[in-house]
C-alpha cells in the first residue's frame, strides 16, 4: 500500500488517502499479459503457413488444365492466365512463416537451438516472398499451350530458383536443429519427426535436381512433410503457453 499527497490550488497539499499498489502497477500487469497473447498469435500463423500453401498449390495442381504434379513443380502453378493465386499463395505463406519465426524465436529463447532454428525459419520465409516476387518461367507444356521442353530461362525465373534452393536448404537445416532441440529436451519422437522432415526435403530436393522419374513430386512430398512439421512444431509451443 502506498499513501499519495494531492497538491490543489486552493486548498495546498492535503493527503489523498490511501491507494493499492496494484492500482499503480495496472498498465504493466496489463503489458505483461498482453505479450503472452501477442505471442500466441505469432505461433498460430506458424501453424497455418503448411495448411495454407499445401492446400491452396495442391488444389490447383489437381484441377488447373496441363499440370502434370510428375514434371511440373508447384511454382510453375504461378504462371498463365490463372497465376496470381500462386502467387498470392507464396506472399501469404511467407508472411504466415515469418509471423512464426519471431514467434518461436520468443518462446525458444535460451533453449538448445532456440536462436538458430528461429532464424533458419525466418530466411525460408523471406525466400518464398522471393519466390512470389521473381515468378518461374512456362515450360514443359504448361501453361496449357506452352511447348514441350524447359523453354527459356529468363532472370526473373533464376532469380526464382536461387530462392527456391535457398529456402529448401534453409528448411531442411530448420528442422534438423530443431532434432537437436527436442534431443537435449529428452523428447526423442519429436526430435525423430524432426530429423524425419530434413530428410525428406534434402532427399526429395535432390532426387529432383539428379532429374530423376517424378522429381516434381518428390520435391513436393519433402518440402510439405517438412513445412507440415513445423506447423506442429509452431502449435505445440503454443498450446504450452496455455498450459
Amino acid at each position: 500500500m502506498t499513501s499519495t499527497r494531492v497538491t490543489t490550488p486552493d486548498s495546498g497539499s492535503r493527503s489523498a488517502g490511501t491507494i493499492p499498489a496494484s492500482a499503480s502497477s495496472g498498465r504493466a500487469t496489463r503489458t505483461g499479459a498482453a505479450a503472452p497473447a501477442s505471442t500466441r498469435t505469432l505461433l498460430a500463423c506458424g501453424v497455418a503457413a503448411a495448411p495454407v500453401f499445401g492446400i491452396v498449390s495442391l488444389a490447383q495442381a489437381f484441377t488447373r488444365a496441363g499440370f502434370d504434379l510428375l514434371r511440373h513443380p508447384l511454382s510453375m502453378l504461378s504462371t498463365g492466365d490463372l497465376g496470381w493465386l500462386q502467387i498470392s499463395n507464396f506472399l501469404v505463406t511467407a508472411a504466415l512463416t515469418v509471423a512464426g519465426a519471431v514467434g518461436l524465436r520468443r518462446v525458444m529463447r535460451g533453449a538448445q537451438g532456440g536462436t538458430w532454428a528461429p532464424r533458419l525459419v525466418l530466411v525460408q520465409g523471406l525466400m518464398m516472398a522471393a519466390s512470389g516476387v521473381f515468378v518461374l518461367d512456362p515450360g514443359d507444356g504448361f501453361p496449357a499451350g506452352t511447348p514441350a521442353g524447359p523453354g527459356t530461362m529468363s532472370w526473373h525465373g533464376l532469380l526464382h530458383l536461387a530462392s527456391g534452393s535457398v529456402a529448401f536448404a534453409a528448411l531442411a537445416a530448420a528442422c534438423f536443429v530443431l532434432g537437436r532441440h527436442y534431443s537435449r529436451a529428452g523428447r526423442s519422437g519429436h526430435a525423430f519427426a524432426s530429423r524425419l522432415g530434413g530428410l525428406a526435403v534434402v532427399l526429395g530436393n535432390g532426387w529432383a535436381m539428379s532429374g530423376g522419374w517424378a522429381g516434381s513430386l518428390t520435391l513436393c512430398v519433402g518440402v510439405l512433410t517438412a513445412m507440415a512439421w513445423l506447423s506442429v512444431v509452431a502449435a505445440t509451443k503454443r498450446a504450452a503457453l496455455a498450459g
